[in-house]
């Protein structure tokens, strides 16, 4: 089977082979755009993503086989325009959550599990929706896409290091547990600091 990297350097000479890309990993793109924006405004995402990619093919890295974090980063950059479109998106999807209507035929106890885990949902949507556009744009790629640290670099044209800060910061503000014990941690050090000063 040929790599990305050779269906691209293929189409260079022989246009039409670069459909091949568009089979392999359209549905990769179209899933990840309308997680992001919705289903209507990912297929305008979709089809520009892959023609922009056309037009930008010479440009590839031949040394990466997949296009897979070439390909999610131009589709993040044309994201951004649609902010609007998935800020309303994700307000309707934490909606939604709370909208659904369940069955009471498993018993209290079940219908106490699903009210629970409704809530839990509900909050870390929430939380979620409420992340930098950058910090979400991350945490996406790589929780819910299962691109590597590097490959969420390639994608969104940064260093590794800023994609370990950003995944750090979001870890902070999705577990208020994580964050509780950071503080805690800061404040203990703090106090260690001002005893040392004393002696």
């Amino acid at each position: 089977m040929s790599t990305d990297s050779e269906i691209i350097r293929r189409s260079l000479t022989h246009p039409p082979a670069f459909a091949e890309l568009f089979d392999r990993h359209s549905r990769a793109v179209n899933a990840f755009a309308t997680y992001r924006i919705g289903r209507h405004a990912a297929e305008d995402v979709l089809s520009e993503t892959f023609l922009v990619a056309f037009r930008r093919r010479a440009d590839y890295d031949a040394d990466v086989e997949s296009a897979v974090p070439w390909l999610l980063g131009i589709a993040s950059r044309l994201i951004r325009r649609h902010r609007a479109v998935e800020a309303k998106h994700w307000r309707s999807f934490a909606a939604s959550v709370t909208g659904e209507e369940h069955s009471s035929e498993g018993g209290v106890d079940e219908a106490m599990t699903r009210v629970d885990a409704e809530r839990r949902v509900k909050s870390m949507k929430s939380r979620i929706a409420a992340l930098a556009p950058k910090d979400r744009e991350t945490l996406l790629l790589y929780a819910w896409h299962g691109l590597t640290y590097d490959e969420v670099a390639t994608a969104l044209g940064v260093p590794v290091g800023t994609v370990r800060s950003r995944l750090n910061r979001v870890r902070r503000r999705l577990d208020p547990a994580r964050r509780a014990q950071a503080h805690a941690q800061s404040v203990e050090v703090e106090q260690e600091g001002v005893s040392h000063e004393r002696f």
